[in-house]
């Protein structure tokens, strides 16, 4: 998709990234599945890969999904917030720019057709696709009126163990709910 190129090739917020630009975004107008995430961490930017880290890993854990299935831009279409690394701040990374989702997510969500579910990780995709001015928690617990259409999930980051202790629903009914729902998709 020349959306796709266009993005990759994204300068606009290059002086003010501390990494510099390296736009990274997965999407095909055949993809089946979307997942909104923030954006990318430290390892996505030097690896060009999203979710190429701990947190991938658990993500493609929870879907049941392989690491080819994943990386199939014709069955997942993965578009952040912001398709550069943010740097980092006080408690984690920088929020992600929102001038990112206002220059490009309106014109590549609309090429993508073919999806039948949106996976929103993180408060700001939740504000974008949702918006939802409740909490995280609220958010996922409210997963069977958003299905089969939406989910919310935490962000499968190692640091949401904390969370994932807190709200064990989460891996016994949400988690089984949305493998069912990728592999009707899949």
């Amino acid at each position: 998709m020349q959306i796709v190129e266009q993005i990759r090739s994204c300068t606009l917020c290059a002086k003010t990234l501390p990494q510099g630009a390296n736009p990274v975004v997965q999407a095909s107008s055949k993809a089946k599945v979307l997942i909104a995430g923030q954006a990318p961490s430290l390892t996505v930017h030097k690896t060009g890969k999203l979710f190429n880290d701990a947190s991938g890993k658990r993500l493609r854990s929870w879907l049941n999904v392989t690491e080819e299935q994943f990386y199939d831009p014709e069955l997942f279409a993965i578009v952040p917030m912001a398709f550069c690394y943010p740097g980092r701040g006080n408690s984690g990374d920088l929020p992600p720019p929102a001038i990112c989702a206002k220059t490009w997510h309106h014109a590549l969500l609309a090429k993508l057709t073919n999806v039948n579910l949106t996976i929103i990780i993180g408060q700001y995709a939740q504000r974008y696709h949702l918006d939802a001015s409740s909490g995280l928690t609220e958010q996922v617990q409210n997963w069977q009126a958003l299905l089969p259409k939406r989910i919310v999930l935490p962000h499968p980051s190692p640091r949401n163990q904390a969370w994932l202790k807190r709200h064990d629903w989460f891996e016994q009914q949400v988690i089984p709910a949305l493998q069912a729902r990728v592999k009707i998709l899949l």
